[in-house]
């Protein structure tokens, strides 16, 4: 992908620690870790996070899924776990990033966007302001079961590139990308950072051989 730089490879739904060491050594450059949520796969415990968190490498990402929309009680959660990351999977109803920012100033906040139509375009500009970075994802919020991510399903990557050209902090793209099609996500959307899921997994496993094969995809020249 001449002219384009490799964005980094977030693998998520990390279900265990024998999962986290597979995917970093495979090339994983964060990992995400999922609490409680309304619907989606890869749930653990907050116990499990944190033991997760604690035995990666000090430079691997590791990214604390969370649904609460309070910054309060993110930031509760956040203290149940010590990941070096929070992914808000939701809007924020309650309180205001920089109360997450005070309380947890060494930790960084990636805001998901669930890229539905252009209103998200303004969306992710008006937020951008707040956090390090936008991770952009299919899911519907609006659903009475809210779907937060882990669909599996492709969005529109023309409003993903639209987003990325808008603002100016690093984006993530999420959603439905496996090794047959990450090769056009970068080439098309031309992201920081690459999220998946079930793509490089076989029967709800991570799958070495499905990881060497999106990882070589990633890497292609």
């Amino acid at each position: 992908m001449k002219g384009i730089l490799t964005p980094i490879v977030k693998i998520c739904c990390i279900s265990s620690k024998e999962e986290a060491m597979v995917a970093v050594a495979h090339g994983a450059s964060a990992i995400g870790l999922v609490g409680e949520m309304p619907s989606g796969p890869g749930i653990i415990s907050d116990t499990l996070i944190k033991e997760i968190a604690q035995i990666v490498p000090p430079a691997i990402s590791t990214f604390l899924l969370t649904s609460n929309t309070d910054s309060t009680e993110i930031i509760k959660h956040h203290r149940r776990v010590n990941t070096n990351t929070i992914q808000i999977v939701d809007k924020l109803k309650i309180g205001r990033y920089e109360e997450i920012r005070e309380n947890l100033p060494n930790v960084k906040l990636v805001q998901v966007i669930h890229v539905m139509d252009e209103r998200s375009i303004e969306e992710a500009t008006n937020i951008s302001k707040y956090v390090d970075a936008i991770l952009l994802d299919s899911g519907n919020p609006n659903l009475k079961i809210k779907e937060l991510g882990g669909t599996g399903k492709v969005h529109n990557w023309e409003i993903s590139k639209l987003i990325r050209e808008e603002i100016s902090i690093p984006i993530f793209l999420a959603g439905g990308l496996n090794a047959s099609n990450v090769k056009e996500a970068i080439e098309y959307v031309q992201p920081f950072g690459i999220d998946l899921c079930s793509g490089v997994r076989t029967n709800g496993q991570l799958d070495s051989k499905k990881l060497k094969k999106f990882f070589d995809a990633v890497n292609a020249k």
